[in-house]
């Protein structure tokens, strides 16, 4: 008898590994945005995707709100082409960070989604930087 999990057979390594690394070329997680914090090695811009109130309400600390539908290019002028953009949302639930990031790369900078978004940041242990009173603080305007 084959288990659920093996009824579809896995991909070979070979096959596993490009797929694996291919995708870390377009994402990375809480953790690693945290620790990149901790160690004072931030060599990217975090930009909250979500809009001004839910990011009031509570974002990631560091990051900058730029509401996805306000990504163009007079928006990020300020900004070289190899400036490495991370992007967030609320949480899994919400593919705002994909669509920033789709605009971001049609402008030509790299890019990278933050995983988990807030709701990622929050199950981590990690804390928000709040400017308003919490009541929704992981909503989505975007």
């Amino acid at each position: 008898m084959t288990s659920l999990v093996r009824e579809i057979p896995a991909a070979p390594s070979a096959i596993a590994l490009m797929h694996f690394s291919n995708r870390l070329t377009f994402e990375t997680d809480c953790s690693d945005v945290h620790g990149s914090q901790q160690a004072g090695e931030v060599d990217f811009v975090l930009i909250d995707v979500r809009g001004p109130l839910a990011f009031d309400r509570g974002h990631v600390p560091g990051a900058i709100n730029i509401p996805r539908r306000m990504l163009i290019a007079e928006a990020l002028a300020d900004y070289p082409k190899n400036s490495l953009f991370v992007v967030y949302c609320a949480g899994p639930h919400c593919n705002g960070a994909n669509k920033a990031a789709v605009r971001l790369a049609a402008l030509g900078y790299p890019v990278k989604e933050m995983i988990g978004g807030v709701t990622g940041w929050l199950d981590e242990g990690f804390e928000l930087s709040v400017a308003l009173p919490a009541k929704a603080a992981i909503g989505c305007e975007c």
